[in-house]
């Protein structure tokens, strides 16, 4: 789970907040400060991953966070989330490295998107050792041309989570696996690891095999049959 701090002076922001977070899977609500100094002392208490960070903050602002945290090489990511939407303000913002920028107020479809990415890179780089060139490049920082034409995926289905799937999957090349080892190997829910499976195998890129066992019911397992399939390199975005 990441562990969220969320800074908002405005009580019912903060619940908002919260209340949309608690929709996105994969996220811990740890605390919720309102000022600047409580935000500090929560981040020598607790183990915090992600900051849902306003600016606007009664006595000092959000920038104080975001510097002390830097000073002190705190290993805590920031999203920020705040109605400045001056040309210094998102500046200011990517010199410190936030890694989004919301401005207020916003809608639902926004937070989750923001939420759903920083998540699915922590899983990428995390399930990588060392990372290719073209691993850096395809999820962190460059954007090809080719993303503006890409093909979209079904609703619910992300391109950096289908990215993470197939990665997986392509290292048990040639054995069976169930949606039950691909959820607990990757750390996302047995219900959206079906939905990239049900899509892979409708781009005939795995087939699905019922295995019937002795006892309980039959089991799904599923194996790569053709891995250079042209229809999902155009999800990926990777060279034809």
């Amino acid at each position: 789970m990441i562990n969220v701090l969320i800074v908002e002076d405005d009580p019912m922001v903060a619940e908002l907040n919260s209340q949309y977070l608690e929709k996105v899977e994969g996220y811990h609500l740890t605390s919720v400060a309102h000022e600047v100094s409580s935000a500090l002392q929560i981040l020598k208490e607790e183990n915090i991953d992600l900051i849902l960070l306003d600016i606007y903050l009664p006595n000092k602002n959000g920038w104080e966070v975001l510097s002390s945290i830097r000073s002190a090489e705190r290993e805590v990511d920031i999203i920020i989330i705040s109605a400045a939407s001056d040309n210094e303000s998102i500046k200011k913002a990517l010199r410190f490295g936030v890694v989004d920028y919301l401005i207020k107020p916003f809608e639902f479809e926004r937070f989750n998107s923001a939420l759903e990415n920083y998540k699915q890179e922590q899983l990428y780089i995390y399930s990588k050792q060392v990372l290719k060139q073209d691993d850096i490049d395809s999820n962190f920082f460059q954007k090809s041309e080719s993303e503006t034409f890409n093909e979209k995926l079904p609703k619910g289905l992300t391109k950096n989570t289908l990215k993470l799937v197939w990665g997986y999957m392509e290292e048990m090349e040639g054995v069976h696996f169930s949606s039950e080892e691909l959820a607990n190997e990757i750390g996302l829910s047995r219900v959206s690891i079906r939905k990239y499976l049900k899509f892979l195998a409708d781009l005939e890129v795995i087939e699905e095999n019922v295995i019937y066992g002795t006892i309980g019911r039959p089991v799904s397992k599923y194996k790569i049959v053709n891995r250079d399939k042209k229809s999902l390199r155009k999800y990926l975005n990777v060279a034809q």
